[in-house]
């Protein structure tokens, strides 16, 4: 089990995760980490968009 600063840190991190999983229907979440711990969360949302029919 992590230290408890550390678990702290990381029920934070989940927390964030989450929030950018809200909502999303296709994209990209990519979460970058040093020395254990999560420092960014970059999210990548896409929008599927319908095509005009008849090309």
């Amino acid at each position: 089990m992590p230290p408890p600063d550390r678990a702290d840190a990381l029920a934070a991190a989940l927390d964030r995760v989450r929030d950018a999983l809200r909502g999303m229907a296709f994209g990209t979440i990519t979460l970058s980490i040093q020395d254990g711990v999560v420092v960014q969360i970059d999210r990548t949302e896409k929008l599927r968009l319908d095509r005009p029919r008849g090309r």
